[in-house]
């Protein structure tokens, strides 16, 4: 298995690419391909079809995955990019900053438990403001005429 060195909600800055020199937060990470995804760094765009009225199609734009050689974590406490030791703390081993000696994993986790509250608040809120939508009675369907097709059935016959 792959280890990488950055995980989810680390704040990095890009090492090389179209995006040198952006800083952003980590989305997501897949170690086996060993890239990552960095909120508003390598931009791409995509055609989406339309799948039901709920969810329209058109073109979407989402970052892309980047190797995670090319970026480098920023450390909280001394703000600098930085390189990852690991240390043992209180047992566990944990993430290191080589510049401070600051913990990266403490860091990391209560920011993504902020953006975690933030968006089970941001849907609750959404859900809150918007109107429930008010359904309309199904229309009847005229009644077929059936006598005319068997009176003429009942005349060949």
């Amino acid at each position: 298995m792959n280890s990488l060195h950055v995980k989810k909600g680390d704040n990095v800055i890009v090492l090389a690419g179209k995006d040198k020199g952006k800083k952003g937060t980590i989305i997501s990470a897949s170690p086996k391909a060993g890239t990552v995804r960095v909120e508003g760094v390598n931009v791409i765009t995509k055609h989406v079809k339309p799948s039901g009225a709920q969810q329209p199609g058109g073109i979407q734009k989402e970052p892309g995955n980047i190797h995670v050689s090319n970026v480098q974590v920023i450390c909280p406490d001394c703000g600098k990019p930085t390189r990852v030791a690991h240390a043992t703390v209180d047992g566990k081993k944990a993430r290191v900053c080589k510049h401070c000696g600051a913990s990266l994993d403490k860091a990391a986790k209560a920011a993504v438990k902020k953006e975690k509250k933030t968006a089970r608040k941001s849907k609750k809120e959404s859900a809150e403001t918007e109107a429930p939508a008010v359904e309309e009675a199904p229309k009847k369907k005229p009644a077929r005429k059936t006598a005319k097709k068997t009176e003429t059935a009942d005349k060949t016959e």
